[in-house]
């Protein structure tokens, strides 16, 4: 039986907005105890512990964070400056915007203690353009922070640190973290090459660092309660907790702080309420959001959700956004719709994601009508191995591999409504829930 996370072990103990975000309820739930002293304990020994607590980004490329932090310069001879990528823009996934709006406090005493880490004064948030209600909530909580005198000049902790939230216009590409500082400054929101990186040459030409929401708002409970508390959850390499969030045809779509490396089955099962039409009406999920490969039931029936289990199988854990797709799903056109994002999102920098996003959308599109051949599914497929790894970012990968996935895992499908078209018959005929 898989140990599931206990309430004591809850890093968000308001995830789900049952009680107040305002100061004084946060400093009662744990928020902003003892950061002074975990201040004094110096740059090397945070970075050291959060290095022994195995978080890896949960941004969703999954770089070691403790890592990442120790990449930032030693001397301070410029400006450093910390940058928390807020551009929540992944499809599926709504997890920082509940850290955001529920427990913003604890996510502000974690941009204090990274930026102390980095020994950056200055905290720049980056929030994705259509989260209104999380930017006032996050402006307010900042508001009441300077007044406690938690963060800003002269402040009780002992660290100067001035946080800026920064309003982006919607822009999916602008989550990419050089994209993201190229707006930050100002300028057009598109791919920077690296090297440099932004540890040696990020905003304004500074040392930056940039994390996640997630990454920086559980460094202070790492931290209070030990790097070997965080590590004893999930497996080698994949340690501690996450935020899932889990959506699609399940019963009750949600978010939920869980261990890392617990079985997809039972993770959608107790918490979502289990798929609709039960568990062996499973078609297809998405394990990590959109721009990760879509897994099968079969592989869905025992796979763990963690980085190398998914990996594994070729697919990702990336934000942990959990799709589920059920019997009824086209799943053909489910990818096309992904693919059109994709295609919709690409800044345009480079020719193969530029060209190659809209031909395969395009081809997808046909091909969920049938209107298409056998051998354009193995055109398709070089196609998207050609767009995968040729680009300055991730978006290019990120549009070819659901594409990938679908001809691994379906291209039955795709074979048997061409048949279909080619012979008169409906292309698509939703399965019932047996």
């Amino acid at each position: 039986m898989t140990q599931l996370l206990q309430d004591k072990d809850r890093i968000f103990t308001n995830l789900f907005g049952q009680h107040s975000w305002r100061l004084d309820e946060a400093k009662q739930r744990g928020a902003w105890n003892g950061t002074r002293e975990l201040i004094e304990q110096g740059r090397p020994w945070i970075i050291d512990e959060m290095k022994a607590s195995g978080l890896r980004g949960r941004g969703g490329a999954g770089f070691p964070t403790g890592l990442k932090w120790s990449f930032m310069p030693r001397e301070v001879n410029r400006p450093h400056y910390l940058v928390v990528n807020a551009d929540e823009s992944e499809p599926g996934t709504c997890k920082d915007r509940e850290i955001m709006r529920n427990d913003p406090h604890l996510f502000l005493e974690g941009c204090l203690i990274a930026s102390f880490a980095m020994q950056a004064h200055a905290c720049y948030i980056y929030i994705r353009g259509e989260y209104m209600d999380e930017l006032a909530v996050m402006e307010a909580a900042i508001k009441e922070a300077y007044e406690a005198k938690l963060i800003g000049k002269d402040n009780i902790h002992g660290w100067d640190l001035d946080i800026h939230m920064h309003h982006g216009a919607g822009a999916y590409i602008c989550g990419e973290e050089t994209a993201l500082l190229e707006s930050l400054e100002g300028k057009k929101g598109q791919p920077r090459l690296k090297p440099p990186f932004p540890a040696n040459a990020g905003l304004y030409g500074c040392p930056t660092t940039v994390n996640n929401v997630e990454s920086i708002a559980v460094a202070p409970t790492i931290l209070r309660r030990g790097a070997s508390w965080f590590s004893g959850f999930g497996r080698e390499r994949n340690a501690g907790t996450k935020i899932f969030s889990i959506s699609g045809h399940v019963n009750r779509p949600c978010n939920i702080e869980e261990a890392m490396s617990v079985p997809m089955k039972t993770l959608i099962e107790t918490h979502a309420g289990g798929v609709r039409g039960g568990w062996d009406n499973v078609k297809a999920v998405i394990p990590g959001g959109s721009s990760v490969s879509l897994l099968p039931k079969d592989i869905c029936d025992d796979v763990l959700m963690d980085f190398d289990a998914l990996s594994a199988h070729k697919s990702g854990l990336g934000t942990a956004a959990v799709i589920v797709m059920d019997k009824s799903t086209d799943v053909v056109k489910a990818i096309a719709r992904i693919s059109y994002f994709y295609k919709h999102e690409s800044c345009g920098q480079c020719t193969p994601c530029r060209e190659g996003t809209g031909w395969m959308w395009r081809v997808l599109t046909r091909m969920s009508r049938g209107e298409s051949s056998t051998d354009e599914i193995d055109m398709l497929l070089d196609v998207a191995n050609q767009v995968e790894g040729h680009t300055i970012c991730a978006l290019g990968d990120a549009a070819a591999w659901p594409v990938q996935g679908l001809i691994r895992h379906f291209r039955h499908e795709i074979e048997e409504r061409i048949d279909n078209y080619r012979a008169g018959k409906p292309v698509f005929v939703p399965q019932a829930a047996e």
